[in-house]
């Protein structure tokens, strides 16, 4: 069944999210492209106060820039102590490095006894470009709940992957391997349900 949008553009420059979304949207009937593969353009300001406010902002944007259908997503790590802290300011925590991200979050963390509970979230939104203003068709939103473990472990994975514990096993994202952490992640959770998606509006076509 031919897919509704033949091709469609991830917008990131993240190796790691890219690797993550291309195997879990293996075997779609679709051509997909990363920000490297079009013209550069101004990253758009993340101006948004949820992870969805920021999704829509740059599929949108990216949809627009490019005039191709485009998914964006925006996620990061919320951690219940900190009152929700890093959320949508994730990347920019403070550090040059994810290791002082690592020891800063250490730092404050250490006020408070374990467990250190905290959930990973992934914010996704799909836009077409049209003659006014792109269109948000399709938006959804995978969670996953854990705990900060007391130091990182594992060199797998990217960003807060090594000090983020998965239930049940209470393995790091930095412990599991690409297709174990797909399975349980919060990214994996949002592509897998933008996959139904797409394969649904093909059948619907």
């Amino acid at each position: 069944m031919p897919a509704p949008w033949p091709m469609i553009l991830i917008a990131t420059t993240n190796p790691g999210k890219i690797r993550e979304i291309s195997a879990g949207m293996e075997g779609l009937p679709v051509t997909w492209r990363t920000l490297a593969d079009i013209a550069p353009m101004p990253e758009p300001d993340e101006t948004g106060e949820t992870f969805g406010e920021n999704a829509r902002l740059k599929a949108c944007a990216y949809a627009a820039g490019s005039g191709l259908p485009t998914v964006a997503e925006d996620s990061g790590l919320a951690i219940d102590v900190l009152g929700g802290r890093p959320g949508v300011l994730s990347a920019r925590y403070p550090g040059a490095t994810y290791a002082d991200k690592f020891a800063g979050l250490y730092a404050e963390l250490s006020e408070f006894p374990r467990p250190w509970l905290a959930h990973f979230v992934a914010a996704l939104a799909f836009a077409v470009p049209n003659e006014t203003a792109p269109s948000v068709l399709y938006e959804c939103q995978g969670v996953v709940d854990g705990e900060i473990v007391p130091s990182p472990r594992g060199s797998n994975g990217f960003g807060y992957d090594p000090i983020f514990a998965y239930p049940p096993e209470g393995r790091t994202g930095g412990e599991l391997s690409d297709d174990d952490k797909l399975a349980v992640s919060h990214r994996g959770r949002a592509f897998r349900q933008f996959r139904k998606w797409l394969e649904d509006a093909a059948v619907d076509r």
